[in-house]
């Protein structure tokens, strides 16, 4: 199994958030995605993809950071602008491409407080 997603800037949490988070689960940052969000807690990392021409209907994906075996990062180069990262789970790999405006660094020590922790 293998997904990807592509973040497209930094973004503020949003409000709805906290309606599914677990007791002692806080947010730490939010981005952007094609349609909605991806949040980091504490805890986990939620992607929210809005389906549908109405954008009602709405997809999760939550990924436990007790699950993640390994990741890796690419700065982005001069011609290929988007930095990525990968993440290896025990259920497959998921790749997330970072458009210009997200710090690869800043991401990527946000996983690694969250895995390392």
């Amino acid at each position: 199994m293998e997904l990807s997603w592509t973040l497209f800037s930094e973004c503020p949490i949003p409000k709805d958030i906290y309606e599914i988070l677990a007791d002692g689960e806080n947010p730490i940052a939010a981005y952007k995605t094609f349609r909605d969000s991806a949040i980091f807690t504490n805890k986990r990392l939620i992607v929210r993809d809005v389906q549908g021409v109405t954008g009602k209907k709405i997809e999760s994906y939550s990924l436990p950071y007790s699950s993640i075996l390994m990741w890796s990062s690419e700065n982005a180069g001069i011609i290929d602008i988007n930095a990525e990262i990968e993440i290896w789970t025990k259920l497959g790999k998921i790749k997330i491409n970072l458009r210009k405006d997200i710090d690869i660094r800043k991401f990527d020590k946000l996983i690694s407080d969250a895995i390392l922790k």
